[in-house]
């Protein structure tokens, strides 16, 4: 049996039932990467939307997930030498644009969580253009986190349903978890089931920290760009041993 046809018959035998629904992914490691190989950090983040490619193409046409989620420039980013951040904002417009026609034909929506307003404006343009171009696709949800920060996230829905409660849209005695989830980036995507992070990290470094309430998390040495579907499919199967009980006794679902 080759290697694809065993990646394909372990792919087979995930339990349906059991899949997450969301799935988001803390991509970390690019710049060691590129450290180990004597490369430029640039080199590591460009090996990384290598692998952004190949994840994404494999959890709509492999896995079939719903949503998925990605990490790809946090609030704190800002802060890392003004080269590579010139270089990542290239690098994500370049992506926009190039990759844009492969997300319409597989039936993928984008959504951004995060303040675009920060980004430089041919960056943020290109980010719109694609949000546009994709809205009506059903296939995979895939959002990209840029200039986000989940304490940020939190702030700002804050202010949001501060505003509505000053202008007398709504009640503060209305403002509850089901409103404030409203507020936030990813009101229409469900939580996230499952939270990976590679490159050896465990920590959630300010990232959905309001919806990873109750998702599994899951941590691998691996750096960013060599992370493949097979260890993919390894942590799929591995979530899928737990057993998630939500702060109650049972799992969801379980009668």
């Amino acid at each position: 049996m080759s290697e694809t046809e065993k990646l394909a018959d372990r792919i087979q035998r995930l339990a349906q039932d059991r899949m997450p629904e969301h799935v988001a992914i803390i991509m970390d490691g690019n710049g060691r990467w590129a450290t180990q190989r004597a490369l430029s950090r640039s080199d590591g983040h460009i090996a990384g939307a290598k692998t952004v490619d190949r994840i994404i193409r494999f959890a709509r046409q492999e896995l079939e997930l719903r949503c998925l989620t990605l990490f790809a420039f946090s609030t704190e980013n800002w802060d890392r030498d003004p080269e590579e951040v010139d270089a990542l904002m290239r690098l994500l417009q370049q992506q926009m644009v190039e990759k844009l026609p492969e997300l319409l034909n597989a039936g993928i929506r984008l959504r951004v969580a995060g303040d675009l307003s920060r980004l430089p404006d041919n960056v943020r343009e290109a980010v719109e253009a694609a949000l546009a171009a994709t809205q009506t696709g059903k296939a995979l949800q895939l959002t990209i986190a840029l200039n986000y920060g989940g304490r940020d996230e939190i702030v700002r829905a804050c202010r949001t349903l501060a505003s509505r409660a000053q202008r007398g849209e709504l009640s503060p005695s209305a403002i509850d978890e089901a409103a404030l989830s409203m507020s936030l980036d990813t009101s229409e995507v469900p939580d996230p089931d499952l939270i990976i992070r590679t490159s050896g990290e465990s920590r959630l470094s300010n990232f959905l920290l309001w919806q990873a309430a109750y998702a599994e998390l899951s941590f691998t040495r691996t750096l960013w760009p060599d992370f493949t579907p097979e260890e993919f499919v390894g942590i799929l199967e591995e979530y899928q041993s737990r057993n998630r009980r939500f702060g109650g006794t049972q799992e969801r679902g379980d009668s």
